[in-house]
């Protein structure tokens, strides 16, 4: 990957995913432009990081087409990576209509900006693994499947899928080669065209489906390895709600660097540019009851103390009890692969949020982890 001095507008950069990608964009001399509303926890990452000191922490809405549309004049992208989201399934049924507003027309007016932003040439849109309709069956959902999530959450992220594809069809055209007099030469020889053509924006655009994500730095309701941490630091059993369901679950180091992977590429491989899928082997395809077992064991290794959890269903909204993800595909265009299994997803995590427990340098761990994973791709 080759960021150093390229300039990359990031939605969501105050999130938890957003945090992480902020941190490893500015570590590999990125421009960074944040677009997100002030962190969505307390404590949260971007603050304990402290990356507002090198990336504009302003609240900024996504559901405000004019404000986005100013920022992009202003500071002129070449990559866009979109991350923001209202991202739990139970605010979702609480709070529909915001999270429509949210993760449908917060797409809507992202691409809108880019459709008019010259500067633009990769665009990248995170979406997640629940955009499939699930039908609880063994087999991982292909890239090709329907598009029909269940709860308002899942759902507004297949419409944001559509929105994008939409707009590809639409307005978008993938960038071209110069014609070169050399008629051996390569189609691949010569110079990517972008701005635009035929009335369409040249870019590259791209959506990525991540499996559910894990790692330091998380501290949201309603997501299992927080609910973990607060019940160890209270010394209470964890309450698992549905212990049987089975996830895709992988560390954020996984889909985050993956994301900035594809961003980069398809700049210079604009055939690369498409829908991917990016979830663990199935082997690390786990229960939640499996992912607390494993917490409890690695919490216990760590501070001594016996930690456990319970089955205890709290009578919540529909959730599928069953979700996996082929990835096939970005195996074989990215030969990508996962780099940390579940155990060592999970291990990492709990270091990482027992040393923030007992007040250790947490911007040195979270550099030591990123460092880790990179040296193992």
């Amino acid at each position: 990957m080759n960021y150093k001095g390229k300039k990359v507008l990031l939605t969501g950069h105050t999130g938890f995913k957003g945090s992480w990608m902020t941190k490893i964009l500015l570590d590999m001399g990125a421009e960074v432009c944040g677009y997100s509303m002030e962190s969505p926890t307390e404590p949260g990452l971007f603050q304990l990081l402290e990356l507002y000191k090198d990336v504009d922490a302003v609240p900024r809405d996504v559901r405000d087409l004019d404000m986005m549309m100013s920022v992009f004049a202003e500071f002129q992208p070449e990559i866009v990576i979109h991350m923001a989201a209202q991202p739990i399934v139970r605010e979702s049924y609480r709070n529909p209509v915001y999270t429509y507003e949210t993760n449908v027309m917060g797409t809507v007016n992202v691409l809108e900006c880019i459709r008019k932003t010259e500067s633009v040439k990769s665009f990248v849109n995170v979406t997640t693994d629940k955009v499939y309709r699930n039908k609880e069956w063994a087999w991982g959902y292909r890239e090709n499947e329907e598009l029909n999530g269940h709860d308002p959450y899942s759902n507004s992220k297949s419409c944001s899928e559509l929105v994008t594809s939409s707009y590809v069809n639409s307005f978008f055209g993938k960038p071209e080669y110069r014609q070169t007099d050399d008629m051996s030469a390569s189609v691949h020889d010569g110079e990517l065209q972008y701005g635009i053509k035929d009335g369409k924006r040249m870019v590259c655009v791209s959506t990525c489906r991540a499996g559910n994500v894990i790692g330091g730095g998380d501290f949201a309701t309603d997501r299992i390895l927080p609910d973990c941490v607060r019940a160890a630091e209270k010394k209470e059993p964890i309450i698992i709600r549905n212990p049987y369901s089975i996830r895709p679950y992988q560390h954020v180091l996984e889909p985050v660097i993956t994301y900035l992977e594809l961003a980069d590429r398809q700049l210079g491989e604009p055939e690369l540019a498409g829908c991917y899928n990016i979830g663990p082997e199935e082997s690390d395809c786990i229960t939640t009851g499996e992912l607390a077992d494993l917490f409890c064991k690695h919490w216990t290794a760590l501070s001594g103390e016996q930690i456990s959890w319970i089955n205890r269903h709290d009578g919540g909204p529909h959730e599928a009890s069953f979700l996996k993800l082929d990835c096939s595909m970005i195996k074989s265009v990215l030969g990508w692969k996962p780099t940390w299994d579940i155990g060592m997803a999970v291990e990492k995590s709990v270091e990482w949020y027992y040393e923030y427990k007992y007040g250790r340098d947490i911007r040195a761990v979270t550099e030591r982890q990123i460092k880790e994973f990179l040296g193992k791709r």
